[in-house]
């Protein structure tokens, strides 16, 4: 028995699965991942603008990202930003092309980002069981006005509670292909 409310209740928890996906994404696992930059945005003749918007961004190199802004003018403006972030990179321009040169993380790093890793996972996991307290909360309400039999209230609850288990499992698995990421040598 599939009900709007457990519709809804996947559409949410899928919504959390993609932030999640876009918060380890963001994380720097040592190697050169263009989307680390998705997060940085820049005053464009006064509207803030991603970076990706206005600027080539490619990975050539396991180590390295390349920037070539389109317009050219910019640049001293994305290396700012770049500088300011929490990236810890420090960019080299050629006038054309901004350089990030990724340097190797220590032992120490690496523990402290499988820290970050596991916090974003059980604060997604946290919103999940929000999504399905509410849901469940959804479904009493359905009961109590006789939309809903005792029994399919049951059942209803048995659905959301399986569609929460496997929202918490991709999560752990994500998690865990993360840190193994950060943790490769």
């Amino acid at each position: 028995m599939k009900l709007e409310t457990h519709k809804n209740l996947e559409e949410k928890m899928n919504k959390t699965l993609k932030v999640l996906k876009e918060d380890l994404n963001a994380i720097r696992a040592g190697r050169a991942n263009p989307s680390m930059l998705d997060r940085l945005s820049i005053d464009y003749y006064g509207t803030a603008t991603p970076i990706k918007q206005i600027a080539s961004v490619a990975a050539p190199e396991p180590r390295l990202i390349t920037i070539q802004p389109y317009d050219p003018s910019v640049m001293g403006t994305i290396e700012k930003a770049i500088q300011q972030s929490d990236l810890g990179i420090n960019p080299s321009n050629d006038g054309k092309v901004i350089r990030l040169n990724i340097p190797q993380l220590t032992e120490e790093r690496r523990k402290d980002l499988t820290k970050i890793v596991k916090k974003t996972a059980e604060d997604s996991k946290v919103a999940i069981r929000n999504e399905r307290r509410n849901a469940n909360d959804d479904l009493k309400k359905m009961h109590k006005d006789g939309e809903l039999t005792e029994d399919d209230l049951k059942a209803a609850q048995d659905e959301v509670q399986k569609i929460t288990d496997q929202f918490i499992k991709k999560i752990d698995e994500l998690a865990e292909a993360k840190e193994k990421e950060i943790l490769e040598v």
